[in-house]
């Protein structure tokens, strides 16, 4: 069975050590994907829709924004390892505030996943190691 680690500078970098990405035979494996932007690591600010103040005080949020971004993160690695986001079999969805961003998150995962309908699931937990509001987790297939 092929197996191989995969990363992109393309993506947010990692937050530890590990791959963007793990292909073992047909499946792909992502990691935990956030909405950072490209390149930023966690030490950045680099989140869309959101700033900060000195303390770690909200002074700008937009939930939205981050959906939007975590999801072209996902479809960037996916491409980026061969796979495609029709190739998406199952996603884990994690929310640091499922009663304020849940109706949104739906609506926005309703656009990108229109055509393609990969099981899900989604939980609510208290933190993400980065100041981010929603991190995805994903099972794809991919051609040898």
């Amino acid at each position: 069975m092929s197996e191989s680690k995969i990363s992109t500078a393309k993506a947010p970098k990692p937050v530890g050590l590990y791959p963007h990405a793990r292909k073992v035979g047909n499946l792909l494996f992502l990691s935990g994907v956030g909405p950072r932007t490209a390149g930023s690591d966690a030490t950045d600010s680099a989140v869309p829709g959101l700033k900060l103040d000195k303390n770690g005080n909200y002074l700008e949020f937009d939930f939205e924004a981050q959906c939007r971004s975590v999801f072209d993160n996902v479809k960037v690695i996916l491409e980026e390892s061969g796979s495609s986001w029709e190739n998406l079999v199952d996603v884990t969805v994690f929310l640091t505030n499922m009663k304020r961003d849940f109706h949104t998150y739906n609506k926005i995962y309703a656009e990108y996943f229109k055509d393609n309908q990969p099981c899900r699931t989604t939980c609510e937990i208290s933190s993400l190691p980065t100041p981010i509001a929603i991190e995805l987790k994903c099972i794809a297939t991919i051609e040898d």
